[in-house]
C-alpha cells in the first residue's frame, strides 16, 4: 500500500478516535485535552495542604516566582494557556482557591476578599515563597491587590488582569443588574448556559473542545448554590479605595477595552490607587486576556518585568530582554 495512504488513513481513524472520545467519554477525554495542555506549557500538577482547606496547584518553569489567581468561577488552567510563554522566563505557581476548580469546598466557610487573602498567605507559607511576584485576573486581581497591600514585603510586583476590587469597576452593566435583580450570567444554572458564560466573558472565544465544555459547564452547574454565596461575600467585600489611601507595589495594570463583566474604567481607578503603576489597555478584548490573547498579553508582561529589572539595577536591559521578548515572538499563539 502507498505510505502516503497510510499515513493519511492513520491520521483519518486517529480522528475519528479523538471525536468518538470527545463526545461518548467527555470527562475522560476533557481530563486528557487538559493534561497535554498543562505538558505543553510544563507545567506539573500538586497539591497543598493549608488550615481548612486543601489547594491544588500547577508549578513550573525557572526564574523568580510568579503566583497567578484565577478569578470567579475559574481555576488554576485559565492560566494554562498563557504559562508556555512564561515557564521559559518565570516559575510559575497557579492554584485553585478555596471554592473553586479542584480545591475544597466548604459552605460554612467565609470567602470574602481578606479571607482568600488569608489563604494566598498560608499557601505562600507552605511553600516556603517568602517574597513573589504576583498576578490576578478579576476576582484574583483583587485578591493580589489585597494581599500586597497588607503584606506589601512579600509581594515584588502585581500583573492585573481586568482586577475587581474598586467601585468603578463596578459601574459595568452586567454588575448593576446583579445587584438589582440578583441575576448573574456567571452563576450557572444549568450546563446549557455555558455557551452564553463563554460570549460575555470573551470578545473572540478561544477554542474550546466539546468535551472541556461539557465538563467545566457541569462543574460549574453543580457549584451554583455555593458560587452563588461566595458572590454575595465577594461583592461584600469593602472595596481597595475604601480600605488604603495608597498601594505602593510596582505594578502593569492590564484591561480588554471591551469588557463586559468589569467596567475599564477601573483601570483609572486602580492607577490612581497605585502610584507606582503602569496601565496596559488591549483593544478588543474582553474579560480574560490571558485566554484571548496568551501571546501577546505575555509579551507585555515580559516588557515590563524587563523594564522592572532594569530599574531595580539601575541599567537597561540589553541583549539577554530583547531576546526574552524576540524568543517569545516566535511562538504561535494557540
Amino acid at each position: 500500500m502507498n505510505p502516503v495512504y497510510v499515513f493519511l488513513l492513520a491520521i483519518f481513524v486517529l480522528v475519528i478516535a479523538w471525536v468518538t472520545l470527545n463526545r461518548v467519554f467527555p470527562h475522560q477525554a476533557a481530563k486528557t485535552g487538559i493534561g497535554l495542555e498543562r505538558w505543553r506549557s510544563c507545567l506539573n500538577s500538586k497539591i497543598a495542604t493549608i488550615p481548612g482547606a486543601t489547594m491544588p496547584y500547577l508549578e513550573g518553569g525557572c526564574g523568580e516566582p510568579l503566583v497567578l489567581i484565577h478569578g470567579f468561577g475559574g481555576d488554576k488552567d485559565n492560566f494554562t494557556r498563557i504559562a508556555r510563554f512564561l515557564t521559559p522566563h518565570f516559575h510559575l505557581i497557579i492554584p485553585d482557591l478555596p471554592g473553586f476548580g479542584d480545591a475544597s469546598r466548604d459552605p460554612e466557610a467565609s470567602y470574602q476578599v481578606t479571607d482568600q487573602a488569608k489563604s494566598l498567605r498560608e499557601f505562600l507559607n507552605v511553600l516556603g515563597l517568602k517574597r513573589v511576584h504576583l498576578g490576578g485576573n478579576s476576582m484574583g486581581g483583587f485578591i493580589a491587590c489585597q494581599f500586597a497591600a497588607e503584606q506589601p514585603e512579600r509581594v515584588a510586583s502585581l500583573w492585573l488582569l481586568n482586577a475587581a476590587g474598586t467601585q468603578p469597576a463596578y459601574e459595568s452593566d452586567m454588575l448593576k443588574r446583579y445587584l438589582t435583580t440578583g441575576e448573574l450570567p456567571m452563576l450557572l444554572r444549568s450546563a446549557s448556559d455555558f455557551s452564553r458564560l463563554i460570549q460575555m466573558t470573551t470578545r473572540h472565544p478561544p477554542f474550546l473542545p466539546y468535551s472541556l465544555k461539557y465538563t467545566l459547564a457541569r462543574r460549574s452547574a453543580a457549584d451554583y448554590t455555593l458560587h452563588s454565596e461566595i458572590m454575595r461575600q465577594f461583592i461584600a467585600s469593602p472595596m481597595l479605595e475604601t480600605q488604603f489611601n495608597t498601594i505602593n507595589t510596582p505594578t502593569l495594570i492590564v484591561w480588554g477595552d471591551e469588557d463586559q463583566i468589569l467596567h475599564p474604567a477601573g483601570a483609572a481607578a486602580l492607577q490612581s490607587l497605585l502610584p507606582d503603576s503602569k496601565v496596559q489597555m488591549m483593544a478588543d478584548i474582553g474579560h480574560l486576556p490571558m485566554l484571548e490573547a496568551p501571546r501577546r498579553t505575555a509579551q507585555d508582561y515580559i516588557r515590563y518585568r524587563n523594564r522592572l529589572s532594569a530599574e531595580n539595577n539601575n541599567s537597561h536591559p540589553k541583549t539577554k530582554n530583547r531576546e526574552n521578548v524576540e524568543g517569545i515572538d516566535k511562538e504561535q499563539n494557540t
